[in-house]
């Protein structure tokens, strides 16, 4: 059983629609969402939570209509939205006293631990924290009630260098557990390429690209070259190229291209802006 199917989804509003998209996430693995600001990343994960309602398709989660048991579903979701939503008179302590009438599975035990791993005050109002302590109260929560799915929208915006790096850890060490899964969207590439087993590229709401980590970076390589070699080769070998002031450089697919050819490793943010351009 996978974590969550997503089928034919669509959700229309005036000036964008996210369209008929599919989308697959096995247990055990992170999910990375890479798009652009107004792509549809928060319109996904909203989607999943039935915060928003789908204009058509299905939401599988854990084998269960999204739209029929969410309540039930929530028990095993942790969530950080962009905006964290904690009232901001709350400290982090009383947040711990309310989300254990909230979750059935709720562990204060591990709920301290992780203020004390993250460096948050238990007795400081919400509404007195910076953006970065807010998504690590967010994180927190979203550890400490025994999830097996996570939806991260933006989670490691805020962080500074040295605790993005930690949450990373953290999030690589829930997915140890091969029933535990997640989804995260994030400006970051960089955190999702150390994280992520798949990427998922969206632009204007359209899937663009969903393919395991490994093997894109295994099958997309770049050339920089001069226009008269980028001419010789075999059309369906580049996906993307454009001029530079040196000659020309493009993006390839390592199989199509001839022996004797230098190709260079291409990230996974590379690769999504030639993707992007290439729809454009």
């Amino acid at each position: 059983m996978n974590a969550v199917e997503i089928k034919d989804l669509t959700k229309s509003y005036p000036g964008f629609t996210l369209d008929h998209l599919n989308l697959v996430l096995p247990k055990g693995c992170i999910v990375g969402l890479i798009g652009e600001n107004g792509a549809g990343k928060s319109t996904i994960i909203k989607l999943i939570l039935d915060i928003i309602h789908k204009d058509n398709g299905s939401i599988i989660i854990f084998g269960k209509d999204n739209g029929k048991d969410i309540k039930t579903a929530k028990e095993d979701i942790g969530v950080v939205l962009d905006d964290v939503g904690i009232p901001g008179c709350l400290t982090a302590k009383q947040v711990g006293n309310m989300m254990k009438y909230t979750f059935k599975n709720w562990d204060m035990n591990e709920y301290s631990a992780l203020l004390g791993k993250l460096s948050l005050p238990d007795s400081k109002p919400f509404k007195d924290f910076s953006r970065g302590m807010k998504m690590k109260l967010g994180i927190a929560v979203a550890l400490s009630h025994k999830a097996k799915l996570l939806l991260l929208d933006e989670a490691t915006s805020g962080l500074d260098p040295v605790v993005r790096d930690e949450v990373v850890k953290m999030l690589m060490d829930f997915t140890r557990d091969e029933e535990n899964t997640i989804l995260i969207s994030s400006h970051i590439v960089s955190d999702l390429e150390k994280l992520c087993d798949y990427v998922a590229f969206l632009h204007k709401g359209k899937l663009l690209l969903f393919e395991e980590k490994d093997r894109l970076l295994e099958e997309y390589g770049l050339i920089h070259c001069t226009q008269e070699e980028l001419q010789s080769l075999p059309p369906n070998a580049v996906k993307y190229s454009k001029k530079t002031p040196y000659g020309a450089e493009a993006l390839i697919l390592r199989n199509a291209v001839p022996g004797g050819v230098k190709i260079s490793p291409v990230g996974i943010e590379e690769l999504f802006v030639f993707m992007v351009k290439e729809a454009k």
